[in-house]
């Protein structure tokens, strides 16, 4: 017999927990780099906007649909038109590939931490250590293991004593912890060319790219088109305002990102001088570039513990809420308890993610299109299939089931305000950008075109 639905307690719980599934690397260290290759306050004032209409009409959808059918990807779309089952194929599909190579950056984050908490903040600094340490068999692998299990064991105490309880403690830590690094990130020499170029908008530095870059790190920044949206929306109560809530974890989204942008670019412009370059990308940035900041500076074995403390937090609430995707769309289709759903999501998770962690050193040889394993896996969720469920929900949403359907679920707790802006984002705007985010984001990944 299946056990009988959980559900958020209330409004809080639900805002702090989709809140910290929202917030994660891609605002910590994906969000400031992009900032800086697209030209810092243009790319930050064309995100903000974005957010507030394209990132809210289309959060506001995924919500709904598991509020208004208190079932997960699957059976959400299942239950308003079979049809369309398969987009909710696809979105289960989304967190299960990416919670395990998640996981094992989640494992390099946990590492680092232990690496700076200890005082070897010299050795983290030095070229090199990076590529050394994941290049090993075993380290990497050990890491990855620690935070997936530390992961699978919120997952397994539920959905109150679990994920809302961690999320409760872990959310407003993070805030406390993101502000205080990047109040000292801003005073540091040097360090206000770095606020001037995140903070002021060039608009000669606006482009059609700057706008595709901006809506494509919404996906990874707000959880969007991976069914996690969704699932938390079926564990939300009839009574709680969702037009409110999707506000309020825009504003906690949108801010840490932000935040995590003044807690970089000022301090690695410091530590080169002014150097855009060397803000480089992707894991270079976390922990290649930063790792140096923290050494050169007064105190930085202090401030590089506390900033991959509030990483981890970070990286932490987002596994967390894959892994519950992931469990809530198990459990849905084959009836089975808890326990034993994350014992089984936990073994998988480990078999893909050994893989990845395994992909800079045993298993380097091993290239598809080129890339790593952890990067294919990025590659096919982030760049193909994100973008393909968001799409497919639009069309959904505004033509299948038409908004008014869930216009009616957001207006149970009162009129929505908004939705005008929300028929409009989902019938016309979203999926053109959508599909260009598709076709950009393939062809530069193959290399045929450059954004």
């Amino acid at each position: 017999m299946m056990e009988k639905r959980s559900s958020f307690t209330g409004k809080i719980g639900f805002v702090l927990a989709a809140a910290g599934s929202a917030v994660g690397l891609g605002n910590i260290w994906r969000f400031p780099y992009l900032a800086a290759k697209y030209g810092g306050g243009i790319f930050l004032l064309v995100y903000l906007i974005l957010a507030v209409t394209f990132g809210f009409s289309l959060m506001c959808a995924e919500i709904a649909l598991g509020r208004k059918t208190g079932k997960s990807a699957i059976g959400a779309f299942r239950a308003l038109d079979k049809r369309f089952s398969f987009v909710g194929v696809v979105a289960s599909i989304i967190p299960a590939i990416i919670l395990p190579y998640y996981s094992v950056i989640g494992g390099w984050v946990t590492k680092y931490l232990a690496v700076f908490a200890s005082g070897h903040v010299t050795e983290a600094a030095n070229d090199g250590y990076f590529e050394n340490f994941i290049s090993k068999p075993f380290e990497p692998v050990g890491w990855f293991l620690l935070f997936i299990g530390l992961t699978a064991l919120v997952v397994l105490l539920g959905v109150q004593k679990g994920v809302e309880k961690v999320s409760k403690v872990m959310m407003p830590v993070l805030i406390v912890l993101t502000v205080f690094v990047a109040v000292y990130s801003m005073f540091m020499p040097g360090a206000l060319e770095g606020v001037k170029y995140y903070l002021l908008p060039d608009f000669s530095k606006f482009s059609a790219t700057t706008v595709l870059a901006a809506m494509g790190q919404l996906f990874y920044s707000m959880s969007l088109a991976m069914g996690i949206m969704i699932t938390y929306g079926s564990y939300m109560k009839k009574d709680v305002s969702l037009e409110s809530s999707v506000r309020q974890i825009e504003v906690f989204d949108s801010a840490i990102a932000f935040l995590a942008g003044l807690m970089i670019i000022p301090a690695v412009f410091s530590f080169s001088g002014g150097d855009e370059q060397a803000l480089g990308k992707g894991p270079g940035l976390m922990f290649v570039t930063l790792p140096k900041v923290f050494g050169g500076m007064k105190g930085g074995a202090v401030i590089g513990t506390v900033f991959f403390l509030l990483v981890l937090f970070a990286a932490l609430t987002s596994s967390i809420s894959l892994m519950e995707t992931v469990v809530s769309i198990v459990r849905d289709k084959f009836g089975l308890k808890r326990g034993t759903t994350c014992l089984i999501v936990f073994v998988v998770s480990v078999a893909l993610g050994i893989p990845s962690s395994l992909g800079f050193g045993v298993l380097d040889s091993v290239k598809l299109l080129g890339m790593s394993i952890l990067d294919m896996f990025d590659f096919v969720s982030n760049s193909v299939l994100m973008p393909v469920v968001a799409f497919a929900t639009c069309i959904f949403v505004g033509y299948v089931i038409k908004p008014q359907s869930l216009i009616d679920e957001v207006e149970l707790t009162g009129e929505f305000k908004k939705k005008k802006l929300f028929t409009v984002i989902i019938k016309y705007v979203a999926p053109i950008f959508i599909v260009l985010i598709l076709i950009t984001s393939v062809l530069d990944t193959l290399g045929i075109m450059k954004i």
